[in-house]
């Protein structure tokens, strides 16, 4: 196997003159990279599978979405927390905009625990809380057997005041912001 991981605004120069033997697998991480360019690049017929691992992998905790399904591929991206074939290069780009909002999560993390050190809790101790608060509603994250929407609404009282955040802030007009934000950039993946 062959892993290709570059920049995408790099690949074309780091990858000119490379050629793959058409009896290996190439293993394309590279973001808004398509099997097609890719294999006009490369110039081979050799078996091109995209993958999206995502930083947990090292922990072998990564569920790696994956296309074409490649019983090979599939095997390797197993052992690091399990594969995720799917069906198309659309299903794919879909998923692809989802790992956009990694540090988005991170920073509204950041924001609650910034907030709460200008309300005068010590920035270490706001960290801390805010670090074991997410840990804590995370591990929920593991009972498959509720949907996310019942997840939400197991951690809400109704009335109460994950209720008013949720409703008074993750309104409308954010819901569309983030939607959005995810059209535009599925556009780029494309």
């Amino acid at each position: 196997m062959v892993i290709l991981a570059v920049r995408r605004q790099d690949w074309h120069d780091a990858l000119a003159g490379v050629r793959v033997g058409e009896d290996r697998i190439v293993i394309n991480v590279m973001a808004g990279v398509g099997n097609d360019d890719l294999r006009r690049t490369l110039g081979t017929n050799a078996a091109l599978v995209r993958a999206i691992p995502l930083p947990t992998i090292r922990e072998r905790r990564s569920v790696t979405v994956v296309h074409p399904s490649h019983p090979e591929v599939n095997s390797f991206f197993a052992r690091m927390g399990g594969a995720l074939p799917v069906a198309d290069e659309a299903a794919f780009n879909v998923l692809s905009a989802l790992t956009g909002t990694l540090t988005t999560h991170y920073t509204y993390l950041a924001t609650l625990a910034s907030w709460a050190a200008d309300h005068g809790i010590a920035p270490d101790d706001a960290d801390r809380y805010v670090r074991g608060l997410f840990q804590g509603v995370g591990r929920s994250l593991g009972d498959e057997t509720r949907s996310l929407g019942r997840l939400a609404a197991d951690h809400e009282t109704p009335k109460g005041n994950n209720e008013r955040i949720r409703t008074t802030w993750f309104d409308p007009a954010n819901v569309d912001a983030l939607t959005k934000a995810l059209d535009d950039l599925l556009a780029d993946l494309a």
